[in-house]
Parts: C-alpha cells; sequence; structure tokens
C-alpha cells in the first residue's frame, strides 16, 4: 500500500507565531513568551518524526473526528502544504512543548507515526 505524500511549507505561515506567543502565554510570562517567540523566528528548520515528538511532549494523539485534525487530514489528501510546526523544550519541566502545530501533528500521525515533520524549535 502505498503512503500519503505530505507536502510541508518551506517555513511557518506568519499567523503561526502569534498563535505560539498567545499559547506561551498561558505558561511563560508575556515577556518570556514573546522572547521564545522572536528565537522561534530565527531558527533554522530540523526534522523529527511524529511519534518522537508526541512522546517527548507526552501529547496525547488527538482523536481523528477533532474538527482542526479533520481540516488537516483534507488538507493532506487534496496534496496541500502545511505549516512546520513549532516547539519549545521548556527547561524547568525538561518537557518539550507544542506551542504550534499539534493538530497538524496528529493529522500527519495517522497517515505515517513514522513521518518526518519539518519544525522549528528552541
Amino acid at each position: 500500500m502505498k503512503k500519503t505524500q505530505i507536502k510541508w511549507l518551506k517555513a511557518p505561515q506568519k499567523h503561526d507565531y502569534p498563535a505560539a506567543r498567545a499559547y506561551l502565554h498561558l505558561i511563560l510570562q508575556p515577556r518570556e513568551a514573546k522572547k521564545v517567540v522572536a528565537k522561534l523566528k530565527r531558527s533554522k528548520i530540523e526534522e523529527f518524526a511524529a511519534k518522537d515528538i508526541l512522546r517527548a511532549a507526552n501529547a496525547p494523539l488527538l482523536p481523528m473526528n477533532d474538527s482542526d485534525v479533520k481540516r488537516d487530514r483534507q488538507l493532506i489528501n487534496d496534496k496541500k502544504a502545511l505549516s512546520p510546526v513549532l516547539l519549545y523544550r521548556d527547561p524547568a519541566l525538561r518537557k518539550l512543548i507544542i506551542v504550534d502545530g499539534y493538530h497538524r501533528l496528529c493529522a500527519v500521525y495517522s497517515f505515517d507515526e513514522q513521518a518526518m515533520i519539518p519544525c522549528q524549535i528552541v
């Protein structure tokens, strides 16, 4: 059986960074969240396996009937490019945090848990 081809944009979309900052505001002080996002914008794209990202973040796989996961699965089926995922290594918790792209990650995982996910990580 042929694996589904997953296409990726070369860089995150502009709206991904404000979304990441809004999420980070929930777990960091606003000033620190702003610094993390500035670092993310400057970071290079790296690739990690979908299953490893979920495991490092200790994040559950979202159900396929989640509306955002369904939307991203449809983008994949329509051969549309997805935005890279934004990740933050929380030194205090010694844990990875998915600050933008959790639904995309789960959608990709549903096609191939070994899929390499382009990410910006700090």
